[in-house]
């Protein structure tokens, strides 16, 4: 829905509540009347009964969980309570009189008492639950997702410092590496002292030692056995299943060497086929 409805459709409601307080208002007020109210209280008396309706709705739409339920049964509760005392209102002529003072809600005993005892009782109650529902609504936290997603440059950095793998900032274009089986293996080959060679002239900043808790526990896998690994691991994928970003999320690798192992896996699988054609 665009933004024109949504506008027109608040506007619909605001009328159509409006319009029900306004009815309920009435009814509210000669109830409160015949309670013993003065004029003033009976007018306000139906702001702190549908009044808290509204607050109890609004709070249900912030809250989350069991403050949530709270405010949805406060607002069960006290919907209940007024649709009674428009009904009682309904059912008692004497109750439209503009003049009228203290008067019987029902005509017996017992029923006159409890209706006078729930006509009573809700502003002490709208004070009770409006004060803690505004309580609850002003030290709500919304909730943080932890599995929200992250960039994948921060995750492939991660995922190579907890397994010992020196991270590589710019690691290097896709299309510079020889998709051929002899670069493949002799990139391979390389790699390792290639990496530790820019760790060890790379300036290093002393951190102190590293407590023995957290140090990873994960032996540094090399490209060999990654690329026996992977064999192992992609051996019923496609060809087309064959990516980088694949192959890193199933080795749990580094994206420069998913790369490589994607490279080489290619290059096993096309020569293969070459084989197979040719035989």
């Amino acid at each position: 829905m665009n933004r024109t409805g949504r506008v027109l459709l608040v506007l619909a409601l605001v009328a159509v509540v409006g319009m029900a307080f306004r009815v309920s208002w009435n009814a509210l007020r000669d109830v409160a009347r015949a309670i013993g109210a003065d004029t003033t209280a009976a007018w306000l008396y139906p702001f702190v009964v549908d009044g808290l309706m509204a607050l109890a709705l609004v709070a249900a739409l912030v809250l989350t969980g069991d403050a949530r339920t709270f405010a949805l049964r406060v607002l069960a509760s006290y919907t209940l309570a007024s649709l009674v005392l428009n009904y009682v209102h309904g059912l008692v002529p004497d109750l439209h009189s503009q003049s009228i003072g203290w008067s019987r809600l029902a005509e017996g005993d017992w029923t006159n008492w409890a209706l006078v005892l729930l006509a009573t009782s809700l502003p002490v109650g709208s004070i009770y639950f409006g004060s803690d529902l505004v309580a609850k609504v002003l030290h709500h936290r919304p909730s943080v997702d932890p599995t929200g997603p992250e960039s994948a440059q921060t995750d492939a950095n991660r995922l190579m410092a907890e397994q010992g793998e020196p991270v590589v900032v710019k690691p290097a274009p896709a299309e510079e590496v020889d998709s051929s089986p002899v670069a493949v293996v002799e990139a391979i080959g390389t790699r390792p002292q290639l990496a530790v060679a820019a760790e060890a002239t790379r300036p290093r900043r002393a951190t102190g030692r590293v407590p023995v808790a957290a140090r990873s526990t994960r032996t540094v896998r090399t490209d060999v056995e990654l690329l026996a690994e992977a064999r192992a691991l992609t051996e019923s994928w496609p060809v087309e299943k064959l990516t980088g970003e694949g192959i890193r999320k199933a080795l749990r690798t580094s994206p420069a060497k998913a790369r490589i192992v994607r490279e080489a896996l290619k290059a096993e699988r096309e020569r293969d086929t070459a084989a197979a054609t040719a035989g």
